[in-house]
Parts: structure tokens; sequence; C-alpha cells
């Protein structure tokens, strides 16, 4: 069936888009507001998007036109912030974070998490999150009067030590971080756990078998 995007509303767009772009990863977010008063909120329009430099991407929606929410200013105001991933663990303690909050209330709190120093910005990350990644601002792309595109900078990553098998080499144990992502719908999650391996073909091996 086609669905014409120019004959659609922005939430008939948007319900189609979540419901096949699955599942996707969530960008913990915390930053701090001019006054130093943490911000933690999730967002699934997130994904990395190059690794040299390392910039990762993250869709902030608003509430109203003008307004990207309080994760969106702090990062225009002070153009750092720390993304951290979100463990199955942690998915009660994250989804208190999504809650629609005044700009004076510390979702950290309300949800019962803890902080760790940053070592190159001055957000902190969450000590239960099994991965962080320190940012800056490397632009800001705005697409619309309540959305913009944040890219970010990765600075310094932090990864659960129990999770890497090899500092050295940059191996890591992937499955133990134990990931979720969101899925269709509102409420509607899904864990990494479901796996299947096929690797890539080589060109001269798919010649060899006559593709």
């Amino acid at each position: 069936m086609l669905f014409d995007f120019a004959t659609l509303d922005a939430n008939d767009r948007y319900k189609l888009l979540v419901s096949t772009i699955v599942p996707r990863p969530i960008a913990w977010v915390v930053s701090l507001d001019a006054e130093g008063r943490r911000n933690a909120a999730p967002f699934s329009f997130f994904n990395a998007f190059s690794g040299d430099p390392p910039v990762v991407c993250i869709g902030i929606g608003g509430r109203r036109p003008g307004d990207v929410k309080d994760t969106g200013n702090n990062i225009r105001m002070s153009g750092e912030f720390v993304v951290n991933l979100v463990a199955a663990e942690n998915a009660e303690q994250m989804n208190i974070t999504a809650i629609e909050f005044g700009a004076d209330v510390d979702e950290l709190t309300e949800a019962g998490l803890s902080t760790l120093p940053s070592v190159k910005v001055k957000p902190p990350r969450i000590k239960e999150s099994p991965v962080a990644f320190e940012c800056e601002r490397f632009t800001t792309l705005e697409i619309g009067n309540e959305r913009a595109l944040v890219l970010g900078r990765v600075l310094a990553m932090h990864i659960r030590d129990d999770a890497v098998i090899d500092p050295r080499k940059c191996y890591i144990d992937t499955p133990k971080l134990d990931l979720i992502g969101r899925m269709h719908g509102r409420g509607w999650y899904t864990r990494t756990s479901d796996r299947f391996e096929m690797p890539r073909i080589n060109e001269k091996d798919w010649t060899r078998r006559g593709g």
C-alpha cells in the first residue's frame, strides 16, 4: 500500500516511521542548564553517523513551536552533553526520565539514579548505564519549528569494565551490555538478545559461487 506523505498529517507520518524503522537505539541524554541544573531525557531518533570524526546524531522534538525541550536548549547553551545507552535493567528508570517534568525538576533524582563525573565535559554520566559517550555539539540543524537535529562529536567513551574483552584491541562483549531499543508505538521496546550471525560475502567468493 502506498502512503503519500504529502497527503498525511504529521502525526500519521510519525506513526508510519516509528512503526517500521525498528529497532531504534535510545540516547539517554544528560545535559546541564545555565544554572548547572541536571536534565536527563531519552530520545529514540538517534544513531551513530560517522566513525571519523566520531559523530552521533539525536533528533529532538518539541512540545510547542519554537521549543526543542530542555535538552535541546541546554545543548544550544552549553555545547556539551552525555549520551548514555539503556540496558534492560535500566528500562524503568529510563521511562521515569521520559516524564515531561518542569525545567526545575531533576529527572535523575526522580528516577533514583546516580551519576559519575565526566572527564571531557561538564554534564555527568549515568552510573547505572553500561555505556556513555561524552559529546560536544558539532552542529545543530533546524528542520522545523519543533524539531532539531543535534550532531555531537564523541570526545570520550565509557564502557562497563565487565563488558570489555580486550581494551587494547577495543573488543567489546556486546551481548553482555544487554541493551534495549524502541519498537513500534508508545510503550513498546525490544531486547537485543535475539541475534543471528551472517558474515559479509567477499566479492571473489561470490564470483566463485556463480552469483
